[in-house]
């Protein structure tokens, strides 16, 4: 499926949405996520400090770092989504 996906990002976009993600990051909203533990796409209970942020539709695609487009993310489901989108990993385990 990767060799299908096109990626061209933008470097300037790419900068400011990390910056916003930074400054997103010490926001009380963010803080109340990483609380639960929880990661939202395998639901696994791993603790706050294990959690990372994860765009769900990547910055390197056009993603920002909004509170509807950030979810706190185990490292292992975060290694392994990369630059898909959910769509496209649900696509890749039926083999589309």
């Amino acid at each position: 499926m990767a060799d299908w996906i096109d990626i061209r990002k933008d470097d300037r976009h790419v900068a400011v949405e990390r910056r916003r993600a930074q400054a997103l990051k010490q926001s009380a909203w963010w803080k109340q996520q990483l609380q639960r533990g929880v990661c939202h796409y395998c639901n696994k209970d791993v603790g706050a400090t294990k959690l990372t942020m994860d765009h769900v539709v990547p910055v390197a695609r056009g993603g920002r770092s909004t509170k509807g487009n950030v979810v706190p993310s185990c490292e292992a489901c975060n290694k392994t989504k990369k630059y898909r989108t959910p769509a496209e990993l649900v696509m890749e385990e039926l083999g589309l």
